[in-house]
C-alpha cells in the first residue's frame, strides 16, 4: 500500500512540475523557422517541390542565369554577391565557408533589389569536374545546386535557400 501511495504521489509531482513550467509563448529554437529579416528569392524559378530550381538545356547551349532578388518593401539593397558554393544537390552552408570551395574568384556587385549570377555548364564541368551534369535516360535529367551568401546595404549577411539547376539534353 505504501508503495502505491508513493508511486501516485511522485505522479501528482510529475503531473504538477509539467503544468507549471513558464509559457513565454514562443518555441524553442529547435522548432521554430530560421527566416532571415530580409527574405532572398529567385525570379523566374520553379518553386513546387523541395528547392526552386531553373531548366538548362545543354542542346540550347547550357547558359545558367540565376536571377537573386530581395523585396523592394525590405529597405535594404543587395550589395554583393560575396560567396557561392556550387556542386551535387548535396551543397549546405558548411560548403560556404570553405574557401577552396567558392565559385566564384571575385564577389559579384549588385544594383538596387537584384542580381544576376550568370555561368555555363561548361564552367561547372571545368570547376566541378566530379559532380556529373550530362542528363541520364530517365528520367531525362540531371541536377546541380548553387547556394549564395549575399551581403546587404548594411553589411549584414542573408544565406539564400540552395537552387537547383535540372540540366535536360
Amino acid at each position: 500500500m505504501k508503495k502505491i501511495a508513493f508511486q501516485l504521489l511522485l505522479l501528482a509531482v510529475v503531473a504538477l512540475a509539467g503544468v507549471s513550467c513558464k509559457d513565454d509563448g514562443v518555441y524553442s529554437d529547435l522548432v521554430r523557422d530560421n527566416r532571415p529579416a530580409v527574405p532572398v528569392t529567385y525570379t523566374g524559378a520553379t518553386t513546387y517541390g523541395f528547392d526552386p530550381y531553373y531548366e538548362v538545356s545543354t542542346a540550347a547551349g547550357g547558359n545558367i542565369k540565376i536571377s537573386i532578388s530581395i523585396p523592394a518593401s525590405s529597405g535594404r539593397t543587395i550589395k554583393e554577391i560575396t560567396r557561392v558554393a556550387a556542386g551535387a544537390t548535396s551543397i549546405n552552408v558548411a560548403t560556404l565557408n570553405t574557401v577552396s570551395t567558392n565559385y566564384i574568384a571575385a564577389p559579384i556587385a549588385g544594383s538596387g533589389t537584384t542580381v544576376d549570377f550568370t555561368t555555363t555548364l561548361k564552367d561547372f564541368a571545368t570547376k566541378r569536374p566530379a559532380v556529373a551534369i550530362t542528363p541520364v535516360a530517365l528520367p531525362n535529367f540531371r541536377e546541380i545546386a548553387f547556394m549564395f551568401l549575399v551581403t546587404l546595404d548594411d553589411g549584414s549577411q542573408v544565406v539564400a535557400q540552395p537552387v537547383r539547376i535540372r540540366v535536360l539534353a
